[in-house]
Order: C-alpha cells, then sequence, then structure tokens
C-alpha cells in the first residue's frame, strides 16, 4: 500500500465525499468545483498508473485497487447526476448500461483470473473511458456550464451516447471473449 501510486487512488476515493456533496449543491462555484474535483480524479486515474509503470511501483494491491477505484468513481458521478435531476428520465438508460458493463467485465476478470485468463484492455475500451469522462464533465457543470459553453447540455448527452455505444460495443467483446474460455 505505501507507494505514490496508491497513494494517489486512495486519495481519488477519498475526493468522493466533497465531489458529491458539490453535485447536490445547486450553484455556480459548487458546479466548478465539483468540476474541479473531478477532472483532477480523471487526471490521477492516468496518473497512478504512470507513475506505477515508469517507476516501477506496481503492486497487487494496486493492481486491485485503481480498477476498483476506477469504477466506484464513475459509478458515484453516474448516479449522482440522475440523483441530481442533471439527466432526463432517460438518463438511467445509458447509466444502467454502462454500470451493468462495469460489473460484467469486473466479474469476467475476477472469475477467469485464477485460470491466468486476461481481459487487456483495448483501445475502443479507452476511447469509450474518454468520451464518458468528458460527457460526465459536461453533465456535472449543467445548467451553470450553458454559462461559458452553450450546447454544453446537447455535448454532455452526445458524449454520453457515444459512451454508451461503446460500452455496449467494448461489453460484448468482453463476454465473446470470456465466452471461448467456457465449456457452453
Amino acid at each position: 500500500m505505501r507507494n505514490l501510486p496508491n497513494y494517489i487512488t486512495v486519495g481519488r476515493l477519498m475526493s468522493l465525499p466533497i465531489l458529491v456533496a458539490m453535485m447536490l449543491i445547486n450553484s455556480e462555484w459548487a458546479a466548478w468545483t465539483a468540476l474541479g474535483i473531478y477532472t483532477a480524479g480523471c487526471l490521477t486515474d492516468w496518473l497512478d498508473g504512470y507513475i506505477a509503470r515508469r517507476y516501477k511501483l506496481e503492486s497487487a494491491f494496486g493492481k486491485f485497487l485503481d480498477p476498483v477505484a476506477d469504477k466506484i468513481f464513475i459509478a458515484t458521478v453516474l448516479i449522482t447526476l440522475l440523483a441530481n435531476n442533471n439527466l432526463p428520465w432517460w438518463g438511467c438508460i445509458p447509466v444502467t448500461i454502462i454500470l451493468c458493463r462495469e460489473f460484467l467485465v469486473s466479474g469476467l476478470r475476477e472469475f477467469f483470473g485464477p485460470q491466468n485468463i486476461k481481459f487487456p484492455v483495448s483501445n475502443l475500451a479507452k476511447w469509450k473511458t474518454t468520451a464518458q469522462m468528458f460527457s460526465l464533465g459536461f453533465l456535472i457543470m449543467g445548467d451553470w456550464g450553458e454559462k461559458v459553453f452553450s450546447p454544453n447540455w446537447e455535448m454532455g448527452y452526445s458524449l454520453l451516447t457515444i459512451a454508451t455505444i461503446l460500452t455496449m460495443m467494448t461489453g460484448w467483446t468482453y463476454m465473446k471473449e470470456g465466452l471461448k474460455h467456457l465449456d457452453v
């Protein structure tokens, strides 16, 4: 546990209560604060892995915690957006698809891990994550974002739609790969 990448990952998780609180306060300063915390969380998602690989600080704890922290971080933001009505009623559809895919992929990795079967992250999955992260940033800003970037909602919804499509595509790819290793 005691290395910089793991501390960064734990810090990302510890920022969640403040992020949620800021997302639930209906004011411009809170929206900007939430966006700042969210952006820092997204950047540390990349940074912890980079530092771990670059300085050979990879650990079993980090390999476990980082993907879990990523999923908790994104799931918390998605659920808070729904709870705060920053997504319309149909927002539950992409949120459900995204969360189900995350559980599916985590389950596959957990199930096949003891058999030393890996599910490497594809380029398409990286694009999915990028679209998802940007979409959530726009959606966190909500109406306050319209003051700075007038198609804020449209950009957030469009990127969320793209992320959802990529989520289904990558989920299907991982599922097909998992089925190859089962006696089905």
